[in-house]
């Protein structure tokens, strides 16, 4: 099919939109620790009944050692460190901020990929990666409104309108993503540096290393106890359940089909896109407020991935 690759990552980028907002409004019912591990841990259950009827086994068999440990490696780096760090901002600011934020991880995964993978980088990468941070600037600069103590602070200090940590958090969401997305394309790749393995079962493997990520972190945070309660919440279950068909089900394996009918820049860029198709249904479905800034920013910061890639 033309331009599979192409379609695969559209999609990704309407499913992303939905499972930003589901997740982000979990995240501050039940705490972004649990609504990770019972995502990942509901996507395994749908990944697996879809390859048993596809391939016949709950498990993926066919992979190699070796793309069973880019793979892992591949789960460790954007599930475990990157979504942590995604759904830990979801507390902090709004999803359509932390989405804009995320537009980040096209130009990272473009750099990781000039030095893992040998794809070119040229100067025109650069000038996408300026307007990109430009438009993200743009935004998150957006002084609050001063109030007198504010006034008194010195003027080199550093403002906005939303929280520094959140910010930052989605920061690391970014790099995990930009960066998991290339250790899967070479997990998925023959020796020979051709598409070889099936995504969803690619994506099983990363999800399978999250679990064990998560179920760790949970167990030595001494969350066990609001698991419990997470659980029992029919409302965020709800919303979990939500966005994991459409994040790490559809739009992780999605994402995998992509890189490998096409290149990961190109992916990426479309991918990108979220930034703006997620501020209709801020506005209009949950009556968020969103300023003209945000909306030029996020414009901005979507023609720099574009301009990265041309």
């Amino acid at each position: 099919m033309p331009h599979l690759g192409e379609f695969a990552s559209l999609l990704v980028a309407l499913f992303w939109t939905i499972t930003a907002l589901s997740f982000s409004r979990a995240s501050r019912i039940i705490g972004s620790l649990q609504v990770n591990w019972l995502r990942l841990v509901l996507a395994f259950v749908f990944l697996g009944i879809l390859l048993l009827f596809r391939t016949g086994s709950f498990f993926p068999v066919e992979n190699s050692t070796t793309s069973w440990l880019w793979l892992s490696l591949s789960g460790l780096v954007g599930f475990v460190i990157g979504d942590f760090c995604l759904f830990l901002s979801y507390e902090y600011i709004s999803a359509r901020i932390s989405m804009l934020i995320m537009a980040l991880a096209p130009p990272i995964a473009a750099v990781t990929g000039y030095f893992i993978l040998d794809e070119k980088f040229t100067g025109m990468n650069l000038v996408g990666m300026l307007i990109t941070l430009l438009g993200i600037a743009f935004v998150v600069l957006d002084k609050p409104a001063e109030d007198e103590s504010e006034a008194e602070q010195p003027k080199h200090t550093f403002k906005s309108a939303y929280s520094v940590p959140g910010l930052l958090f989605a920061f690391g969401g970014a790099a995990g993503q930009g960066v998991g997305l290339v250790l899967s394309k070479l997990g998925m790749q023959s020796e020979a540096g051709m598409p070889q393995y099936d995504p969803f079962a690619s994506t099983e493997i990363r999800i399978i290393t999250g679990i064990i990520g998560f179920t760790l972190i949970i167990v030595f945070a001494g969350r066990l106890g609001n698991l419990k309660k997470a659980i029992k919440n029919r409302s965020a279950m709800s919303l979990v359940t939500l966005g994991s068909i459409f994040g790490p089900f559809l739009g992780v394996s999605f994402s995998l089909l992509a890189v490998q009918y096409t290149s990961t820049g190109i992916a990426s860029t479309i991918m990108a896109i979220v930034p703006v198709l997620i501020i209709p249904p801020s506005i209009f479905l949950f009556k968020e407020k969103v300023t003209k800034r945000e909306i030029i920013g996020a414009v901005l910061a979507v023609c720099g991935v574009a301009l990265f890639f041309i």
